[in-house]
């Protein structure tokens, strides 16, 4: 086994189990106890904490390290990556949480005291709750990731919006991750057009091993993905524009929800301006939805939804009933020529 490779199998080894005598890794890599003693060694140099006792009970363990190995992470990246495991292991990729905790143990193995004491101020903190979305196959990812990577034509078993199994032959160009689902934007060689996959939805991923010539005309994907989710499924499709801060918008209207599109920037002269599409199934939930956005808006699209609107409005202000003039108030004259 080359240096290098059985180098990387001790570290590993170590990581695995707390304390190794030094037979028993000698008998896992095939070498001898002196060249164990070598490639310790070499892992000290290269920064890994690598402890030794002698006698009864003792033997080698990675320790807590003053400071990381060099060229892997630095102190932001450590706790970065420490605590996107953390999330990964509730997330929405099955299998993975286990494999995450995992990683995460060997990361605290060889983090410092002071990023590990960073790392569980977050991690105590929060709490995570499971989605209710159900989670992608890790083998399914590798698989129409490798295709992707390869521009491979692929054939895929697709249970659709309505319940109702298809095959669809398929040239996948990128996955997007949005919110917590994962979609596939993917030419549909039979519709002869782009289209957006849930990774959900996909039973099974046949690989034709027949590559293709990427198109010149590929969508930008996340714009594609976020505009196919938020329009495609509903029956009726709204266009608003909103005079407001595109970023209070999307609080109301997040990715999943709609598409906001800044007009006017909140410096502007005549003040901010952006343009939400979103859609919904009936056109009364249409209306109530945009009675959440946080500035007055005009819509652009469809007209039959200002009758809704209206509606909604005279609703609302019959619940309320007559307003009591607020007498605090100063009274107010005006004055013309």
């Amino acid at each position: 086994m080359p240096t290098t490779q059985r180098v990387l199998g001790l570290l590993d080894l170590l990581q695995r189990r707390t304390v190794w005598t030094g037979p028993e890794l000698a008998a896992e890599l095939g070498v001898t106890t002196r060249s164990v003693r070598r490639d310790v060694d070499r892992l000290r140099d290269l920064g890994y904490p690598v402890e030794s006792e002698r006698g009864a009970g003792g033997g080698y363990r990675l320790g807590s390290g003053r400071r990381l190995p060099p060229l892997l992470l630095d102190d932001r990246e450590a706790v970065a990556v420490a605590i996107a495991l953390r999330l990964a292991a509730g997330g929405a990729v099955a299998g993975v949480g286990e494999h995450a905790l995992g990683a995460l143990t060997k990361l605290d193995q060889v983090m410092p005291g002071r990023l590990r004491e960073k790392v569980a101020d977050v991690s105590e903190s929060m709490v995570a709750v499971p989605g209710t979305d159900t989670p992608v196959e890790p083998e399914l990812l590798m698989e129409l990731g490798h295709a992707v990577r390869g521009s491979e034509q692929v054939r895929l078993d697709y249970r659709d919006r309505a319940g109702r199994d298809t095959e669809r032959r398929v040239e996948p160009y990128r996955i997007v991750v949005l919110g917590r689902r994962w979609y596939l934007l993917s030419y549909d060689l039979e519709r002869a057009d782009w289209r957006t996959f849930r990774l959900d939805r996909i039973r099974a991923v046949h690989r034709s091993r027949w590559r293709f010539t990427p198109r010149p005309d590929v969508p930008d994907p996340a714009t594609h993905v976020q505009h196919s989710v938020t329009t495609a499924p509903y029956e009726h499709l709204a266009s608003v524009v909103v005079h407001a801060p595109a970023e209070e918008v999307l609080e109301c209207f997040p990715p999943t929800y709609g598409t906001v599109t800044e007009l006017r920037p909140a410096d502007h002269p005549d003040g901010p301006a952006c343009r939400l599409e979103t859609g919904a199934s009936e056109l009364d939930e249409l209306a109530w939805y945009l009675g959440r956005l946080p500035g007055p808006f005009v819509v652009e699209s469809p007209d039959s939804l200002r009758g809704h609107l209206a509606a909604i409005a005279a609703r609302l202000a019959r619940a309320a009933g007559p307003v009591e003039p607020d007498h605090d108030r100063p009274a107010t004259t005006g004055g013309g020529n």
